[in-house]
């Protein structure tokens, strides 16, 4: 398939496609006008691509996952993919903890803002009117 049709199965632009061959995360052969041409696997590819990027690695630590993928047998690959895939893990972890604590500290100010806002909704206004707050 050429990288239109590429494009459209996968939600990808043509213009990311590009940038995943130019890391050698996606390859295609050329015909002899130059045009790309995609077997029907990359579509499977391009999928786990984005779901590395949306994880937040990098083009590079990708490229370093994406041998196990190709050859899983290759002892050498798995050993390197996996120290990868575990520094990946770690920093994924770290993250998730850090959006944890910032929940938890937003979750205080929702709190005290709530109370403050029910506060000055009970609070009379010069004139006998009470305030509503929305």
């Amino acid at each position: 398939m050429r990288i239109g049709e590429l494009s459209k199965r996968t939600g990808v632009s043509p213009r990311s496609l590009r940038y995943y061959e130019e890391q050698g995360l996606l390859t295609s052969s050329r015909s002899d006008a130059g045009q790309r041409h995609y077997s029907d696997a990359a579509v499977q590819r391009v999928s786990l691509i984005r779901r590395l990027f949306d994880a937040g690695m990098s083009s590079r630590v990708i490229a370093t996952v994406l041998p196990c993928v190709d050859d899983p047998g290759d002892l050498g690959v798995a050993e390197e993919t996996f120290t990868a895939m575990m520094r990946e893990r770690d920093r994924i972890d770290a993250d998730i903890a850090h959006l944890i604590e910032t929940r938890d500290a937003l979750d205080v100010l929702i709190r005290a803002n709530s109370r403050y806002r029910a506060e000055l909704s009970t609070t009379p206004e010069p004139g006998g009117a009470a305030r509503l707050m929305l």
